[in-house]
């Protein structure tokens, strides 16, 4: 039986890889056909796209009474996305990450503000179901703020930028419409959720398999096991030169796990954890977002020693957790 996960696994990943290449492609030429920044584009399609898992694992853990699974995966999952999947992208990309910094001002003040709005929550060791709503409600305000401010429209010079420096979109062929854009778009979210959860299950089975304790199975195979579509998703865009499309999912998908995914869990049940692990998990999430967004907002870039520095503080929550919950 360990011989059908371990197979499962690794047919998984290269179906992962492949679906989110279509993914990439798919956002790239929607933001391309609406004249719409790439960064915002993943911002709201890909990241919603891409917690999908986070979020069904999360409402599921909410309803059978796990608590701790849906905060820690949606908080885990954040320190992971930041941590793993932009840090890998910054290190595997072929050139340095080029940022839009006016939509980086924006978003990152709004999901620094929601983080210190989701831990004051959570200080007493609840979140309930209004203060679920409050977020859920905030997120709803965002998307609109974000679908209408016309700032997100490209100007001239980035828009001849990109297109000078993305050969494939420079003069498409006429098949390459938007509605080809959305079906690769689509097949691609199918099949990286799809693909997740068989590499979730194969994981927690090896995982069980081996007698690693529960703690272990918690940080590795749900908070990243559930991250995996941004993991691959950042790292497929960074290897075809579409960094902003990388970050925005990350940010994105940072903004999602905070207001949607603990937002819905905490109204379909009121999460309840120890307050020795809220104290811990909270403070380390905000101190990588922060790190996360001075580091892109210096020079408007990130390079690969601003990734090393992400995947580094990925490295000490893992050992810390290890140490203080194990």
């Amino acid at each position: 039986m360990i011989f059908i996960y371990f197979i499962s696994l690794v047919i998984s990943f290269v179906i992962l890889y492949k679906c989110a290449v279509f993914f990439v492609d798919g956002a790239s030429g929607i933001a391309k056909e609406l004249n719409i920044s790439k960064m915002v584009v993943g911002i709201v399609l890909v990241g919603m796209a891409t917690t999908a898992p986070e979020f069904f694992v999360s409402v599921i853990a909410s309803i059978t009474g796990n608590p701790e699974i849906a905060l820690g995966n949606a908080v885990g999952s954040v320190i992971c996305d930041d941590g793993i999947a932009l840090a890998l992208a910054a290190l595997l990309a072929p050139g340095v990450i080029m940022i839009n910094c006016r939509v980086l001002k924006i978003v990152g003040t709004f999901l620094l503000s929601i983080d210190f709005l989701a831990y004051f929550f959570a200080r007493n060791g609840t979140i309930g179901r209004l203060e679920g709503a409050v977020l859920v409600l905030i997120l709803c305000f965002y998307y609109i703020f974000i679908l209408k401010n016309k700032n997100i429209k490209l100007d001239k010079n980035s828009q001849d930028k990109s297109m000078s420096e993305n050969k494939e979109y420079a003069s498409p062929p006429k098949e390459f419409h938007l509605k080809r854009f959305i079906l690769l778009f689509i097949v691609g979210l199918a099949g990286v959720v799809l693909t997740s959860y068989i590499i979730v299950w194969a994981a927690k089975n090896i995982a069980v398999y081996f007698s690693v304790s529960k703690i272990v199975i918690a940080i590795t195979v749900i908070a990243i096991g559930t991250s995996l579509p941004e993991i691959s998703t950042c790292i497929v865009a960074a290897l075809k030169g579409e960094g902003e499309i990388a970050v925005g999912n990350i940010i994105g998908a940072d903004i999602l796990n905070i207001l949607w995914i603990i937002g819905v869990a905490s109204i379909v049940n009121p999460i309840t954890v120890e307050l020795k692990i809220m104290n811990f998990a909270f403070p380390f999430m905000i101190l990588i977002v922060a790190t996360m967004l001075v580091a892109m907002r210096i020079g408007c870039r990130l390079g690969k020693t601003k990734g090393i520095i992400l995947l580094g503080l990925y490295l000490i929550y893992l050992i810390l957790t290890l140490i203080l919950f194990t």
